[in-house]
């Protein structure tokens, strides 16, 4: 489903990330994210979009 919303503890899961990094990395604006009624919530296909760009930036290493 293209357009599921994720909790913070399913991303962290989905990218192999502890809560507090993901939490860290959402906070600075470093992962696409939004808040709901103060919880953080991420579309998986926003996630599968910046994971291709970090490839890309990265060089595909």
């Amino acid at each position: 489903m293209p357009d599921e919303i994720m909790t913070l503890k399913e991303l962290a899961e989905h990218l192999k990330l502890t809560e507090k990094t993901a939490y860290r990395l959402a906070a600075e604006g470093k992962l696409p994210g939004f808040k709901v009624g103060g919880s953080w919530r991420f579309r998986k296909c926003d996630i599968d979009d910046w994971i291709m760009n970090q490839k890309e930036i990265s060089g595909s290493r």
